[in-house]
């Protein structure tokens, strides 16, 4: 009897957990400018895809434009855009806003004031703000494996040009975000300036490789096909990294080219193809920063972690912040020990009870993620962080 209760207990606590609620968006205002164009709502429940066709508003006379779906019990972050990042709401002087937030106990109706869209403020308005260490490498580099070509950036140390050392390389996703509020539609990581910073300190320096996202960032940052997104380029992406990229970077600049001495970081679908990057070649890469990880978009992660936990020796930074969503952090917690009871890898876990998904917290994070990546020893060591 007693074991019976047990089992009603359990199951009705799984269907708590698992309970979809109704929610719907309503904006009661917006700009007039651009009023016949869709407006998508974008969050931490559909991996922030600005123009996924699955989350447009429809526009009913009486109701304005509209937008409801189910979800499960949680936090929640989103912000409205009328298809890309570079036309997302703003504040009424063009300001970015913080993500717009919310915590899902019951059905729940929301409504929205939109007070004006990013790209109606002239992009001269805007600064470069890449220093002087960072140049534009290509372009156009040519990337054979997806039949296709990316702009690359490249940070070099101040002190490249007047030395004769060989310096480490990060590699990181998401190149147009991480150097340059200009060509950042929302926030930069700002990686130069702390870099200019931490090595004027003393830290040791390294080469950072910027490798901008394109129209198929979802597909080539996620390994496996997907039914909302469709197939997955991963595999010919890291190909690209390890095969055609690597070599040109070791070739033309004086790098330290074992595994320990590269670097693979990214956040969201990025810090996705960053984990298993390290996972599938842990003969090029050594050493990862997983920011805000999309594990959720590809479930087969997990039992890859376990098949191959076992050759794993490298250095993990993994980051995710409290406000992005109980099962993105579960998610990260399910990887993280699956990686740490069957490698022999060092684990950094960085979780921040008031961190969103967004390039403001990673910005935030960056520095102690160079700190532990760049400091000696590769060590079986579990560091949390709260």
């Amino acid at each position: 009897m007693k074991y019976f209760l047990c089992l009603l207990v359990l199951f009705f606590a799984l269907a708590r957990t698992e309970a979809q609620y109704r929610v719907v968006f309503k904006v009661n205002k917006y700009p007039s400018a651009h009023s016949g164009d869709s407006i998508f709502v974008a969050g931490n429940f559909n991996n922030w895809n600005p123009g996924n066709k699955a989350y447009v508003f429809s526009y009913g006379n009486n109701d304005g434009f509209q937008f409801s779906t189910q979800l499960a019990a949680g936090n929640y972050e989103y912000k409205c855009t009328r298809g890309s990042w570079r036309n997302v709401e703003t504040q009424s002087d063009g300001k970015d806003i913080a993500n717009r937030s919310f915590t899902l106990l019951s059905d729940t109706v929301f409504e929205i004031s939109i007070e004006a869209w990013k790209d109606d403020f002239a992009s001269a308005e805007r600064k470069h703000t890449a220093s002087s260490n960072v140049r534009i490498l290509d372009t156009a580099f040519r990337m054979p494996q997806l039949n296709r070509s990316r702009k690359i950036w490249i940070y070099l140390p101040e002190e490249y040009a007047k030395s004769k050392k060989h310096y480490p390389v990060l590699y990181m996703q998401d190149g147009q975000n991480i150097f340059d509020e200009y060509t950042s539609p929302f926030g930069e990581w700002g990686v130069d300036e702390c870099l200019d910073s931490l090595i004027a300190k003393g830290k040791p320096a390294c080469i950072v490789v910027g490798i901008e996202n394109g129209p198929q960032r979802v597909n080539e940052y996620d390994p496996y096909d997907a039914e909302r997104f469709g197939k997955g380029e991963g595999g010919a992406y890291l190909d690209f990294l390890t095969e055609t990229l690597k070599p040109y970077i070791d070739k033309n600049y004086r790098t330290l080219s074992a595994k320990e001495n590269t670097i693979i970081a990214g956040s969201s679908v990025g810090a996705l193809i960053s984990y298993y990057a390290m996972l599938k070649r842990p003969d090029v890469f050594g050493k990862a920063g997983i920011f805000s990880p999309s594990f959720w978009l590809a479930s087969p992660i997990k039992s890859l972690t376990d098949s191959l936990a076992g050759k794993i020796n490298g250095k993990f930074f993994f980051y995710i912040g409290g406000k992005e969503g109980d099962s993105f952090i579960q998610d990260v917690k399910d990887v993280q020990e699956s990686l740490g009871e069957k490698s022999t890898a060092m684990i950094y876990s960085l979780f921040d009870a008031n961190g969103s998904h967004n390039e403001e917290a990673w910005r935030k994070w960056f520095a102690e993620f160079y700190g532990f990546i760049m400091a000696d020893g590769f060590n079986n060591v579990v560091k949390t962080k709260e």
